[in-house]
Formats: C-alpha cells, structure tokens, sequence
C-alpha cells in the first residue's frame, strides 16, 4: 500500500508527516536530523514510500540518503506563502500535493558522478567574487580620498607608492584590504587549478571545448549546472535554462501619485504605457497589486493638451467630456457610474 510522507528538514530537526492513499492523516513525527535517526524513522513506514521534501541546503544531503529506501523521493521549490511557519503544516502539505499530484515546480539533483566536478565550480565561484568584492573594496578606499588608480594597487609590489598618498587610518585600511587581496588571490588560483583538473576526468567537457567561446572553465560550469540535457524536453528549455533565451529588461515602468491629502498612494503606468494597451495595476486596501489587460477602447481616454503639459508627464485618465464614459462600466472598479478618481 502506498504512504505518500512529506518532511521538513530543519538544522536540528526534521518533521514528518504520513498520509494514506485516500489523503487520511496516519501518524507524523519529529525525528533528530541525523542520518541514521532518519533512516528508522523512514524503514518504520510501512508500503511503497512517497516522500517529498522542500529545496533547501540539506535537500541534497537527504536525497543522496534516502533515495535508495524509498519508492519515490520528489524535492520541490514551495510556493510564497504568508502564513505562520509552522513544521508540521508544511509537512503535511508537501505529501498532499506528491499524493494528488499537484506539485507546481521540481528540483533536479545532480547524480552522484558529478558532485566532486560541481563542488569544484561552487569553489572556484566562490573565490571569484571574492578576490572581484576584494578589488572593489581596495578601489574605493582610495576614490573616497579623490585619489585616481589603476590595476597596480592589486599588486602588493606597486601599491606601496599609492599608499604613500593617503594619510593616516585611511593608509591603515587600504594596506588591510591590499593584504586581504594578496591572500585571496592564491585561493582563487588554486581553485583554477582543482577546476581545470577535475574537469579532464569528464569526456563530454573537452567535446564542448571545441565549440566557439566555451573554453575549459565555462564548460566545466556548463556541465555541472546542466548536468543531464536529456532532462529537458524541447531545445528552446534547456536555451532558456542555460540562459542564453531572451531577456526583456524595463525601468520606470511605474509611476507614484497621490491622490488628495492623507489618501493611499496608488502606481499607476506611464501615459504611453496606458495608451498602447500594456497591462496595468493598482495597489489595493491590502498591498498587493491587481492586474488588468484591458485595451485602450474599454474606456475612453483623452490627452491633456494645454500649453503647459508635456507628453509623458502624467497619466492618461478616463475622459469627463464624452457620455460614452458615464455609461460603460469601468474595467477596475466595476461601477457603471463616471469614476470621479482614477483607477490607476
């Protein structure tokens, strides 16, 4: 008989709870997070097993050991929830959504055979954006001192001459953050190295290096993070997942009005983002925004054009002139009577 069991994992804890087959709540516990605590809790579950368990840091430790133990083990990214935390909810939670089959997004864990070529990426990233916030902080401490520089203050031979220029415990800060950067830089490229080594043992990175612009190290994080192609169903997934699909960036897409005094601030779009029919929003009693695709012929609009207003400098709202405005209903409030406010 099947027992679908959901657990949340916590650092000293684990909480789980069993459902049956019809969704009957059978027993939940609180098990110590520890791998053989784990175990008996798990082999004390009678039937095919199951389990699911949220994205987290110990997602991947417990995947590797209960995976062999049961039938089914899913990892899943929750959805936001506003609630209380509360263990054993959420681990009831999980097994109804594996019982009834309503799990919105899967996590996929990388086989065994490639956790020494990803713990080398996760280092040699790590020791990247170190040594790159180093240098950072090393430049500004001699910018906030209107001093100009150059790559030489990253090496510890040539910035003894930019040292001279600043005066005091600001000398004292930069020599600091000069010998962090000198202690970091061999990390990084000992990192480079276990890297580059670990990726010779996989054939398919040195069939990828021959491709234009993916060169060892790319190729070795590409692998890592992909781990399996074959996972994705079309082309156009795995383009997307390895971020090379289209991305649409805007700013200044919102715009903040108030309306009257000690009124709720509202966001309304920009006049032309009105105009050409784009989805707009407003924020409610409650904080959160509502959309509404409405076009730009659900309700009349007409543009200030008096010698002082230019374009863009304020929203489009509904028309006081035309009597076509005071009979249709208004696509936000629903109120067939002329909106004396904008909606927006």
């Amino acid at each position: 008989m099947d027992r679908y069991v959901g657990l949340d994992a916590h650092a000293e804890s684990c909480t789980l709870g069993v459902l049956g087959p019809s969704g009957k709540r059978l027993k939940s516990m609180v098990v110590e997070t520890n791998g053989q605590a784990l175990l008996e809790a798990v082999r004390s579950i009678p039937g095919r097993i199951h389990l699911c368990l949220e994205e987290g840091t110990q997602s991947a430790w417990l995947h590797e050991l209960l995976s062999p133990h049961v039938e089914e083990l899913v990892v899943v990214m929750p959805p936001e929830s506003k609630r209380a935390k509360d263990d054993l909810r959420d681990a009831w939670m999980r097994a109804e959504e594996l019982r009834t089959g309503t799990i919105e997004t899967r996590v996929y864990k990388a086989p065994q055979h490639l956790a020494a070529l990803r713990n080398a990426v996760r280092a040699y990233g790590f020791a990247v954006r170190d040594v790159v916030r180093a240098k950072n902080r090393l430049k500004s401490a001699f910018l906030s001192r209107g001093i100009a520089t150059d790559a030489g203050i990253y090496a510890a031979a040539r910035r003894r001459k930019q040292l001279e220029k600043l005066t005091g415990p600001h000398r004292q800060l930069a020599d600091w953050l000069g010998r962090q950067l000198d202690e970091l830089t061999p990390l990084r490229d000992e990192a480079e190295e276990w890297l580059l080594k670990e990726a010779k043992t996989h054939p398919i990175i040195r069939t990828l290096a021959t491709a234009p612009g993916m060169g060892p190290i790319r190729t070795a994080q590409l692998v890592a993070i992909a781990a399996n192609p074959e996972r994705f169903r079309t082309r156009r997934q795995f383009w997307s997942y390895s971020g090379l699909s289209i991305v649409t960036r805007s700013s200044s897409d919102w715009m903040r009005n108030k309306h009257g005094s000690g009124s709720e601030p509202r966001f309304s779009r920009p006049a032309a983002s009105v105009a050409s029919g784009s989805p707009c929003s407003r924020r409610s009693s409650r904080g959160r925004r509502r959309r509404c695709s409405h076009s730009s012929s659900a309700i009349p609009f007409t543009r200030t054009t008096s010698a002082g207003s230019r374009p863009g400098s304020s929203p489009i709202w509904p028309s006081s002139r035309s009597p076509a405005a005071s009979q249709r209903s208004c696509c936000r409030c629903g109120s067939t009577r002329r909106c004396t406010t904008p909606c927006g």
